[in-house]
């Protein structure tokens, strides 16, 4: 679960991380007050979970509070990469000396915690990694270990922060380690950690990921506003439809609608869209065993998304009855209609019964299944996989 800008900082704080001064605006009026109050040139950043900000000229600086205003009108108005701008955080600015990037990360593969640092901050820390390695710097730590200031002093000279702020650099260290600890955070950045033309270290941006199955454990948060929310970034309008109705959802960037039988069947399918030459245009976990109903709402979404050529069906039945699925199915095009080619294969659990659901169906309404595809266990899902990338790619005559 991935938090704002402005609330990262808010645990920065807390934990005696030094942060720029500033506040947040929800408007123009607001920019304007916070603008003049700070009364220098300040920076306008907008609160969206995405990255890429700056580049999609998202972050913004003025030298008064009515340019302050003039900047705000122009920031309420653009979206980022996707996603409207609602709130800006305005921050006093101030000029860069230097820029590092500190951060506490879960290495799964060791079941360690892994301190990452590097003296080239500001950046995408994963392209210096595969460019630079010797620029990074890592320390891992098991859960139940500390963080001591002379393994902090040590990161800190590593990247070479100058010997008169290695203290404050390591405190700063130490104190990330133990909120990321603290909050049972997946990730805590602070990128860019700012040396300043004034001499301060200040961390000038924060990126926290916290693991949303632990908030239980952590009721102050909501005190200052941070509840449970999709896992990684803001939702798009299908997800938010998705979550209404309980049905896992993600938007991906292809073209190819992805209807599985489950949450590994779909990661099958996925995989298998790719190696064909596809791209999926989400990822979806139907659940076990769901009703006809919450198949037919499956459908809508796809259906219903501009992104999508084509729909990808497979059903495994094991927990799930595949006659459920073609009952849903037949609700689908019975009540929606279908505006995209689907191809779907089913087996497992009552396969007869839904492929004869289909045939029935089909009978009685031929025009119903004019885009619709279906097979059972006889098809092996690689030639379904490689029909919905066909279909996708507007090669769907046979």
């Amino acid at each position: 679960m991935r938090l704002y800008e402005f609330e990262g900082k808010a645990l920065f704080r807390e934990f005696g991380i030094p942060i720029p001064e500033g506040r947040l605006a929800g408007n123009h009026q607001e920019v304007h007050e916070i603008a003049r109050a700070l009364n220098q040139p300040v920076v306008l950043k907008s609160q969206v979970l995405t990255g890429g900000r700056g580049k999609a000229g998202g972050i913004k600086f003025a030298d008064n509070a009515d340019e302050a205003l003039k900047t705000a009108e122009e920031l309420f108005k653009i979206k980022i990469k996707g996603y409207p701008v609602e709130r800006l955080l305005i921050e006093a600015k101030f000029e860069i000396q230097h820029e590092y990037y500190i951060g506490v990360t879960i290495d799964r593969a060791n079941y360690k915690l892994v301190i990452i640092a590097s003296g080239e901050g500001g950046v995408d820390i994963e392209e210096t990694a595969e460019k630079y390695p010797d620029k990074i710097f890592r320390k891992s730590l098991s859960v139940k270990q500390e963080l001591y200031s002379f393994d902090a002093l040590n990161i800190a000279k590593k990247i070479g922060i100058p010997s008169e702020h290695l203290k404050t650099a390591a405190a700063i260290i130490v104190d990330l380690f133990k909120m990321f600890k603290a909050y049972d955070a997946k990730l805590v950045e602070i990128n860019p950690l700012v040396l300043t033309a004034d001499n301060r270290l200040i961390a000038a941006d924060s990126r926290i990921s916290l693991d949303d199955d632990a908030l239980f454990r952590h009721p102050e948060l909501k005190a200052i506003g941070i509840e449970k929310r999709h896992e990684e970034g803001e939702m798009t309008p299908r997800e938010q439809q998705a979550h209404e109705w309980g049905i896992p959802y993600l938007d991906l960037d292809g073209n190819i609608g992805m209807f599985p039988g489950g949450a590994g069947f779909g990661i099958m399918g996925n995989d298998f869209i790719h190696y064909y030459g596809g791209q999926p245009a989400n990822f979806m976990d139907s659940g076990g065993g769901p009703s006809p109903e919450r198949i037919a709402k499956m459908l809508v979404l796809l259906d219903e998304n501009p992104n999508v050529n084509a729909i990808f069906g497979a059903r495994f039945g094991g927990i799930s009855r595949c006659d459920d699925f073609a009952k849903g199915v037949v609700m689908f095009l019975k009540e929606h209609g279908l505006s995209k080619p689907i191809v779907m294969r089913m087996t497992g659990n009552m396969w007869r019964e839904g492929v004869k659901i289909f045939e029935n169906a089909k009978k009685e309404n031929p025009k119903l299944f004019e885009k619709v595809e279906f097979h059972g266990i006889e098809t092996p899902i690689e030639e379904i996989s490689k029909r919905a990338v066909e279909l996708a790619a507007g090669r769907g005559a046979r």
